[in-house]
């Protein structure tokens, strides 16, 4: 149980990440991306989708009618993103303001229709639920880091509000802000930046676990090939050959009573 666990966590944020590998939800991922607040937030709002939809949609799998999956899965959808755009508008103002029409259009996003369809329909509640909170990881980890980097070098701050003030500066006042990071071309550039070095990292990972299993059945013959010497088997002596001198005693029996039978003949 807990190998799946972290295989499924593993695919969701490494192997099959959604933006880095797949390029599912790439409209918020390039639009909401000035701020690593806003990518915050937007992150944690589709993972939320993402569990509570996989979870009802798996344990409603059975009862759904396969020709109306699709109405239905965005029904449910649209059923938690609307409760999850109302608490953020209650409790995050700001962000909810900051992030605008993209939480409600979390209902049309690629990534949860995709892992309604593919996986949660198909398996048990517990996976589902895992996989949706993989996924959520994964997709909340790429748009921050592509956050991370447009506004860094974009104003030279980090951790500003949603509204654009505070945060943490970097750099000095020496620093002149390279505008384009927070330009939609910069948002492209960035994202293909970090999607090569990202799909870099991946393959030498893959190379290695690759190498390192071919490795490991070789390693098993080589041990197999050469087995110790047992103290038993080493200690156990030769068996004897009986020479040829040696007489047996049906022969020696067997010998006098020709040439007696011969003389009284």
């Amino acid at each position: 149980m807990q190998h799946t666990f972290w295989r499924q966590m593993r695919r969701g944020i490494f192997d099959e990440n959604p933006i880095f590998v797949q390029f599912l939800g790439m409209c918020s991922a390039l639009a909401v991306t000035t701020s690593v607040v806003n990518a915050l937030g937007m992150g944690l709002s589709v993972t939320a989708v993402l569990v509570c939809s996989n979870l009802f949609i798996s344990l409603l799998r059975s009862f759904i009618p396969k020709q109306v999956r699709i109405a239905s899965f965005i029904i449910v959808i649209s059923g938690f993103v609307t409760a999850v755009d109302l608490i953020v508008k209650a409790f995050l103002p700001a962000i909810s303001k900051s992030l605008g029409l993209f939480i409600p259009l979390i209902v049309v996003n690629c990534i949860i229709l995709a892992r309604a369809e593919a996986f949660a329909s198909k398996n048990g509640p517990v996976p589902s639920l895992v996989d949706g909170l993989a996924c959520g990881i994964g997709y909340t980890l790429a748009i921050t880091a592509l956050a991370f980097v447009r506004e860094l070098f974009g104003t030279g701050v980090l951790f500003a509000a949603a509204d654009g003030t505070g945060g943490l500066r970097v750099f000095g006042s020496w620093y002149a802000p390279v505008t384009i990071f927070i330009m939609p071309a910069g948002a492209f550039l960035t994202l293909g930046v970090l999607c090569a070095l990202f799909n870099t990292l991946r393959g030498a990972v893959a190379k290695k676990e690759a190498a390192a299993v071919a490795e490991k059945p070789a390693q098993e013959e080589t041990d197999g090939s050469a087995e110790p010497e047992t103290p038993e088997t080493a200690a156990e002596p030769a068996p004897e050959t009986p020479s040829a001198d040696a007489a047996s005693p049906a022969a020696e029996s067997a010998g006098p009573i020709g040439p007696i039978e011969e003389r009284q003949g």
